[in-house]
C-alpha cells in the first residue's frame, strides 16, 4: 500500500468537497474505488477524468495496472469546456 495525496480540480473538487486529501492504495484503480465510495457525483466525474501521477499523464492505461508509490500526488482532471 502506498500513502499519498490526491488533488481534485474544477468539477471534481466541487464534487469531492475538498481540494485534496490523503490516501492509502496500491493502484490507481483501488484509489478510484476508495474515493468514489458513497460519492455518486464524484464517481460520475472521475469516470470521465484524466489523471496525472506526479505530473505524468496516465493516458489510457487500465487503472488497475497503474501502481502507486509512497509519497505520490495523483491529480484528478475533469474534462474542461472551452478552447
Amino acid at each position: 500500500m502506498a500513502l499519498g495525496k490526491v488533488r481534485y480540480w474544477a468539477a471534481a473538487k466541487q464534487a469531492a468537497g475538498v481540494a485534496e486529501e490523503t490516501f492509502e492504495a496500491a493502484t490507481l484503480g483501488e484509489l478510484m474505488t476508495k474515493i468514489t465510495a458513497n460519492r455518486a457525483e464524484l464517481a460520475r466525474i472521475v469516470s470521465r477524468s484524466s489523471f496525472l501521477i506526479d505530473g505524468s499523464p496516465v493516458g489510457k492505461r487500465p487503472h488497475d495496472e497503474v501502481p502507486l508509490g509512497d509519497g505520490v500526488t495523483v491529480e484528478v482532471l475533469p474534462p474542461f469546456a472551452g478552447g
